[in-house]
């Protein structure tokens, strides 16, 4: 038993650092330039042993932009655990999210090339990740619901139409790209407003402006 998880831990430790050298070796020079010899070469190890942790270099790949996400989904987890409202917390998530996608072009510029590609081609990783978000969303607006903040409909429905407005600041393949948008904020409001639950006195003021004049 005491040498199964040793041989455990040697996996993991061995995925580790094959995934820091790759990730090093992309932000330096790029994925499409980087080899596996090239990744074996910086850690001292043979092409042969990086693929008894990897089966191919694609395999690789999935694990940086993994660990990218991962990164990003922690610090929306932990937004997510700040207190306040449900829209302070959805606030409080989305701009964690928008933050860590900012910070990256600029740093790593050729790194956010692999994580582009991943996301354009619909990579598990970039799925799996996409549904964590929903999942910490999701409940967030049910509560919400829950407690007469937000209005009422479907959450997991909410939840999609939340994200996919907001998509160009969240979408790790699409931040930094210029175009001509609202910004992060206006946008967020304009969302945060559309959950936002409509009082009952002003939302018959606005029914009975919309009232057809008698004898149209």
């Amino acid at each position: 038993m005491r040498e199964q998880i040793d041989e455990r831990t040697r996996n993991a430790d061995g995925r580790y650092r094959i995934v820091q050298a790759a990730k090093t070796l992309y932000c330096q020079i790029g994925h499409n330039k980087t080899t596996v010899a090239d990744i074996g070469r910086s850690l001292s190890m043979s092409s042969a042993n990086v693929y008894r942790f990897f089966h191919s270099k694609r395999a690789i790949e999935e694990a940086v932009v993994g660990e990218v996400l991962d990164d990003i989904l922690s610090a929306a987890a932990e937004a997510g655990r700040s207190g306040g409202s449900a829209l302070r917390r959805l606030t409080t998530i989305l701009k964690a999210i928008a933050e860590c996608n900012e910070g990256r072009p600029a740093k790593d510029r050729r790194l956010q090339d692999l994580v582009a590609l991943a996301v354009r081609q619909n990579w598990f990783v970039v799925l799996a990740y996409e549904d964590q978000i929903r999942g910490l969303v999701r409940p967030v607006i049910g509560t919400g619901q829950e407690n007469g903040e937000l209005r009422d409909g479907n959450p997991m429905a909410l939840t999609r139409c939340l994200l996919a407005a907001m998509d160009v600041y969240l979408d790790p393949s699409r931040t930094g790209v210029t175009t001509l948008r609202p910004s992060f904020d206006e946008m967020l409001s304009f969302c945060t407003g559309a959950l936002r639950r409509t009082p009952l006195v002003q939302a018959l003021k606005i029914a009975s402006h919309l009232e057809l004049p008698v004898g149209r």
